[in-house]
């Protein structure tokens, strides 16, 4: 015979062999090592995910830069190039739009050709705060000067271009 249930509201067991009852206890663990343990990879898990993102900010930054240098060193090399080819008109098409602006390619031809002419030069390392490069040039009558050669970035295409030199 069965026992009467301590609980009004629980029904009794089933009777009878082989029998289990509706659902299972639910498991216990002695210790608390599965949870630490998943705790931790979660953990883990998430500081690869944010540390990731950051060095890829980092290496963006980084990359950005490196293209502002060379692509002004670039730049800056073919403006003095066509001076020392005496190719006007090639040094005019690396200015930006503004320095265009204020000089036609005629005016910026005649003027560069009535000063001294420029024999060699070294271009300097972009500073990428104020877009500047120095330019240590040789000029053919032997005269040396450093010249400060002022960058902007053109709207259109993106790159860079001489807007200055002082």
């Amino acid at each position: 015979m069965p026992t009467p249930p301590s609980d009004p509201g629980v029904p009794p067991p089933p009777q009878g062999p082989g029998v289990a009852p509706p659902f299972a206890a639910p498991p216990t663990e002695g210790s608390r090592k599965r949870l630490w343990l998943g705790l931790g990879v979660g953990a883990l898990a998430l500081l690869i995910c944010c540390g990731g993102g950051g060095a890829a900010a980092v290496g963006l930054v980084v990359s950005n830069v490196q293209a502002i240098e060379e692509q002004g060193q670039a730049v800056t090399d073919d403006y003095y190039r066509a001076l020392v080819a005496k190719e006007y008109g090639k040094a005019y098409d690396t200015l930006c739009e503004d320095a265009r602006r204020r000089e036609s390619r005629g005016e910026f031809s005649r003027r560069v050709a009535e000063e001294p002419a420029v024999a060699s030069y070294r271009v300097g390392d972009v500073d990428p705060q104020t877009l500047t490069v120095p330019v240590d040039v040789t000029f053919s009558g032997g005269g040396r000067d450093t010249q400060q050669v002022t960058l902007a970035a053109d709207q259109q295409s993106g790159g860079m271009e001489v807007c200055g030199v002082s």
